[in-house]
């Protein structure tokens, strides 16, 4: 097997899921396992962790095509955007459509009533996201468009928090463009009304939840039955319990990182992942002598350079180089030189680093936030650039 590896502990995601249900207090549970569950391989996770989620949550059809081939029997709710010429697959695999336009649902009653099918929909309701979803100044329309479907069923409506990391703040009244003003003719006029914000112009999860819980009141002033609702993504479930409602969609946080730096609330969570190689070659580099392409590094005093045989195309970012740290031999070490697509060099200086030694990437001493601080971006990326070459172990599946 290749000396670069993950290791991911199973049983650790299990845990994670039975405290995030333990917190949520009877709402469902479904992870989201898109990308790949998050890097962590969604060969090894979905069919492991199947027996103790209510439903699964990916982004593409793809991805749910993916886990009914794995044998995962659980409701599969695809989240993200659908194109028309999709819609048979949902029909062949059993998987719940997001609902995300009125284009959408009604071809989806089109193809359900002309192939004698149901299809199961989650209607889509945008509170201020602004990626997919009908507003929630148009929402009323687009149930009633919905309740007229007589092939399709509507068990569930969500939303998508924005900016569910960030501690609720008090609003203020600002004057935003009406529904009627929403044209750019419109918003040039000044057609305006009033509606909360934040002083500082982000869009609260407090707003969101109170434009998705405006719209639900159209089924309890129509006397109707209330589809399952959801809005929680990870932010959600430790800051605003009051939203987690029929169902919760924790995608970060069931992989046992916290999805902002700043949260108060805690859940006992950890890590599941750990990011392994091995030294590939080790020498003494003289000084002067520089390291790698472009020359950023040059060994002031003789030092060993060892090689570790995993790099960009692995999702080691090269622009971590110069900033990044490893552990070897129970002892942290920085990267030196530019990293390579395959490859980077690490100075452990006069200590007796030899070929086939151990070295930690991530996990065991360096936390994904480490990682994302010396790439410049943030934990999600960092896991799920991890790239398809880097094997998988799977800790504690069963065999």
């Amino acid at each position: 097997m290749r000396p670069t590896y993950l290791e991911v502990n199973l049983p650790q995601l299990k845990q994670n899921l039975e405290a995030i249900r333990a917190h949520v207090h009877g709402a469902k549970v479904m992870p989201m396992v898109k990308a790949n569950a998050y890097g962590h391989g969604i060969e090894g996770v979905a069919p492991f962790i199947e027996p103790y989620v209510d439903y699964f949550g990916v982004a593409l059809v793809e991805e749910a095509i993916q886990l009914r081939q794995l044998g995962i029997k659980k409701p599969i709710l695809v989240a993200g955007g659908t194109l028309i010429e999709q819609l048979p697959l949902f029909f062949e695999h059993d998987l719940i459509l997001t609902a995300s336009s009125l284009d959408l649902l009604t071809a989806s009653e089109q193809l359900a009533e002309s192939t004698r099918q149901r299809l199961k929909v989650h209607l889509k309701i945008d509170t201020g996201m602004e990626r997919v979803g009908v507003h929630e100044y148009e929402a009323e329309e687009f149930i009633k468009a919905s309740l007229a479907c007589s092939h399709i069923e509507v068990e569930g409506i969500y939303t998508h928090l924005a900016n569910s990391e960030l501690a609720p703040v008090i609003a203020r009244r600002v004057f935003v463009p009406t529904r009627q003003s929403q044209t750019l003719e419109g918003i040039a006029t000044g057609e305006e009304q009033e509606r909360s914000r934040n002083d500082d112009g982000v869009v609260s999860a407090n707003l969101q939840l109170e434009r998705f819980q405006e719209v639900l009141r159209f089924y309890e002033k129509n006397s109707l039955p209330m589809p399952m609702r959801h809005v929680c993504n990870s932010g959600g479930i430790l800051n605003l319990p009051e939203a987690h409602l029929d169902m919760v969609r924790p995608g970060v946080l069931f992989y046992g990182v916290y999805p902002g730096r700043d949260i108060q609330t805690k859940i006992d969570v950890k890590p599941a992942l750990t990011w392994k190689s091995r030294v590939a070659y080790s020498k003494v580099t003289l000084p002067g002598r520089s390291v790698s392409y472009g020359s950023l590094w040059q060994a002031e005093a003789r030092t060993r350079i060892v090689t570790v045989p995993c790099g960009y195309a692995d999702g080691y970012f090269r622009r971590m180089t110069n900033q990044a740290r490893v552990i070897i031999n129970g002892k942290s070490y920085p990267q030196v030189g530019r990293i390579c697509m395959d490859q980077f060099m690490v100075n452990v200086g006069e200590d007796d680093v030899q070929v086939g030694d151990e070295v930690t990437l991530l996990g065991g001493g360096i936390a994904p936030e480490e990682l994302a601080d010396w790439a410049g971006t943030n934990e999600y990326e960092v896991m799920t650039n991890i790239s398809a070459r880097v094997p998988r172990i799977y800790i504690g599946a069963v065999q």
